[in-house]
């Protein structure tokens, strides 16, 4: 029984783990310090962290997994093999050398499209047709390393940040259980990556939230769905943020950023076509749908939403 240590962080990362302790025995998991969470701010343990414990399995936490001490604990703990799935951190060679195995990663993309922290958003924003997990054999760059096994799914019309996070990581799960024995008895080579067809999702910023409404408004659309419900979409009404929570593209036009009344509801004017604008929530108060937002403000219609 290969001896495997797991490195994950997030809410992604959890199926991942659960399934692996019920099929395989850990020695170890990796997952990062414990964090200041939620609107209280106050210090919490990653999911990753709270499976591990209620599972009993030894947890390190390294602010920085390069330094000689975290290395050295690892070195002790003498793996077969990592298992790593959204960890946070960049695994410099002097670890991935340590277990004989190497380091099996679980991507939520189809590599090597989406290289990167934000893959699940950026398949969204870009407005591909589909997606699917790459498990790989890491190395020291950007998810640059050989695939072992791959699955492909469609993206849904309406699918969210947060409906394709659930269905990656679910796929993930499956089909790590299903490619670890292949590729710990060799029956698995390694395939390189096509860097030539190479693209990258970087880690988002809130800022990127901003809408822009002189982009056409699939793009919008396709950002709004992205980035549910992390960081979320917002634009700017009276000089108060105003967040937009659902939206869909419609026919028709208006200046960019122009509030209309149309028959299907409230829409906003973009580069090109409407915005039919579905739930929408001003700071500090609840969302709601755009219409019920309009009959409270009568100043709504013919407003201005800007950047």
């Amino acid at each position: 029984m290969a001896k495997i240590v797991f490195m994950g962080t997030p809410d992604f990362a959890v199926q991942t783990l659960q399934a692996l302790i019920a099929h395989h025995d850990l020695i170890g998991i990796v997952t990062q310090p414990d964090r200041p969470a939620g609107r209280s701010r106050q210090i919490q343990p990653s999911p990753i962290k709270q499976v591990a414990v209620n599972a009993g399995i030894p947890v390190l936490q390294p602010e920085r997994i390069r330094r000689p001490e975290a290395i050295a604990e690892l070195k002790q703990w003498s793996p077969d093999v990592y298992i790593v799935a959204a960890f946070g951190q960049i695994l410099p060679q002097s670890v991935l050398d340590i277990p004989p195995h190497g380091s099996v990663n679980v991507h939520a993309s189809l590599l090597p499209r989406w290289r990167g922290a934000a893959p699940i958003q950026a398949v969204i924003r870009a407005g591909d047709a589909e997606t699917g997990v790459t498990i790989m054999k890491m190395d020291a760059g950007l998810d640059t390393g050989p695939t072992l096994r791959a699955r492909a799914i469609p993206l849904a019309p309406d699918e969210t940040g947060a409906s394709l996070h659930d269905k990656l990581a679910a796929l993930g799960a499956d089909l790590l259980i299903e490619t670890l024995p292949d590729y710990l008895n060799g029956a698995i080579t390694p395939q390189p990556q096509d860097a030539t067809r190479t693209t990258y999702a970087p880690m988002m910023k809130k800022e990127e939230g901003s809408i822009d409404w002189t982009q056409p408004a699939p793009v919008i659309e396709r950002l709004i769905r992205a980035f549910t419900p992390w960081p979320g979409t917002y634009t700017q009404w009276n000089g108060q943020l105003l967040k937009v929570l659902s939206a869909s593209v419609m026919t028709g036009s208006a200046h960019p950023g122009q509030i209309v009344s149309t028959r299907e509801g409230v829409a906003a004017g973009t580069g090109d076509g409407l915005l039919l604008l579905r739930q929408i929530q001003l700071a500090g108060k609840k969302g709601m749908s755009a219409d019920e937002f309009a009959r409270g403000h009568a100043d709504f219609i013919g407003g201005i939403l800007t950047a």
